[in-house]
């Protein structure tokens, strides 16, 4: 137990309007466990994050005074008792969350839908709300002030018109104005990093595909990419990014498609055409990284970073969320190998989850994956996900070492290793003083207040 008074609290009514507790205090969950939140791994709501409720699931609070966990159902209102409901954080990007909301999930009656969330309380000698979290990223890019539609229509308008033969500007308009895609957006700005969806197949079937959900699942965020642009379609968007965006980066591998490793020949000729366009930007490539030969003929041509997501670096955990079709966990691991042997700046999208990815299992088996890799970078993404629902299907019961002591362990281990959230330019692959660029200090921290 912290000496320091832990934040109150919070739960909802029914109507979504949210309260802090009098007496009980916050907990968080790691797993399908109760815990107490250490003093480290709180720290005030970051500006543009969202709280919102968790229908039909009782809170789980500490009881300072019982000295034990309970689970309120209700409160008292004068002389009538109120049902109530969990509160939990969705966070602007670039924290990494180190806890789950605590709450009786076996009481929800709809699968959640794909939002990573996080505990949150009040803090009342502060006055504000505090989550369990820390940044691991401080690229302030992609913060939704930096998003305005008001500004967007214009330029959409714009582009169309300029491209009119072009599907691939047809696809991305639909995910900047219905979607609300940030990267997509950025291709109507002319700015920073910008998409190039190229694949309406995949060979995963992610617990968690924000593009590609069963009926009896919960709804997946929007729709794939219907067709595999050609190389003239995409050099024609892409390169004026490369040669007119401030910090311009064009990535292969975002939200809505499948992935882009199954439509390698497309991607590796318009990369080359990119790279002999202009030497300036950086061009990414996200995958599940499933085919090495594959990678390696895109490193050759010309990739400058590539990211691999995995929720995992376990094979049991891995293919329990990606039930992969036709490939290996060893493949995935070759290719990481590959593109660092190629020389490529390469990172890991690491889908965490507290629990699940600070287990004593994860842990080592993550250290030994660092020292055979010699990834550069894992970005400590939060899984948007149901939290019931992915522990049970990766069948983890017991709370972890603690997400903030995970990161800590290896970069002890491994002083060189980056923590992110964001794809970064070539510039900036090893900036000055990276080694120490975690724990971030007193840089960009929010502070929303009720």
């Amino acid at each position: 137990m912290n000496k320091k008074k832990l934040p109150k609290l919070l739960y909802a009514d029914s109507q979504g309007n949210i309260y802090d507790h009098p007496y009980l205090t916050m907990a968080g969950m790691s797993a399908d466990e109760a815990v107490l939140p250490e003093s480290v791994e709180l720290i005030p709501l970051p500006d543009d994050s969202r709280l919102f409720t968790i229908p039909d699931t009782p809170p789980i609070a500490w009881d300072e005074e019982q000295g034990s966990f309970v689970t309120l159902s209700q409160v008292r209102e004068g002389r009538r008792s109120m049902k109530i409901q969990a509160v939990s954080a969705f966070m602007a990007p670039g924290y990494m969350r180190t806890l789950l909301p605590a709450c009786d999930y076996s009481k929800k009656k709809v699968h959640l839908p794909l939002w990573s969330y996080t505990a949150v309380g009040w803090d009342e000698e502060k006055e504000c709300f505090v989550v369990a979290a820390t940044r691991v990223d401080d690229n302030e890019n992609w913060l939704p002030k930096n998003y305005d539609d008001r500004k967007l229509d214009p330029l959409v308008r714009k582009m169309l018109a300029e491209f009119p033969n072009n599907r691939l500007i047809e696809q991305l308009s639909r995910c900047a104005v219905d979607y609300h895609c940030f990267a997509a957006k950025n291709l109507f700005f002319r700015r920073w990093e910008a998409p190039i969806p190229t694949s309406p197949v995949c060979n995963s079937r992610c617990l968690g595909c924000i593009s590609l959900q069963p009926s009896d699942c919960c709804p997946s965020n929007h729709e794939r990419i219907p067709f595999v642009p050609t190389p003239e379609e995409i050099v024609e968007l892409m390169l004026p990014h490369l040669l007119q965006a401030p910090e311009p980066i064009v990535s292969y591998g975002q939200g809505c498609e499948g992935d882009p490793i199954m439509q390698a020949d497309t991607v590796a000729e318009a990369t080359k055409r990119l790279k002999a366009g202009s030497s300036r930007g950086t061009v990414n490539f996200n995958s599940n990284g499933s085919m090495p030969d594959r990678v390696r003929m895109l490193c050759d041509a010309g990739m400058d970073s590539m990211r691999f997501s995995m929720n995992s670096v376990q094979e049991g955990f891995y293919n329990s969320y990606y039930r992969p079709k036709g490939y290996r966990f060893a493949d995935v691991v070759e290719s990481v190998q590959a593109a660092k042997q190629k020389g490529l700046f390469t990172m890991i999208n690491y889908l965490v989850s507290p629990g699940v990815t600070d287990s004593p299992s994860e842990v080592e088996a993550l250290l030994k994956f660092i020292e055979k890799t010699g990834v550069d970078m894992l970005q400590m993404r939060n899984l948007s996900i149901d939290p019931a629902f992915y522990n049970e299907r990766m069948g983890v019961r017991t709370r972890g070492i603690g997400m903030y002591r995970l990161l800590q362990e290896v970069k002890k281990a491994f002083p060189k290793i980056q923590y992110g959230y964001f794809n970064r330019t070539k510039e900036r692959f090893f900036p000055d003083g990276f080694e120490k660029g975690w724990p971030i200090e007193g840089r960009g921290k929010g502070g929303a207040r009720g």
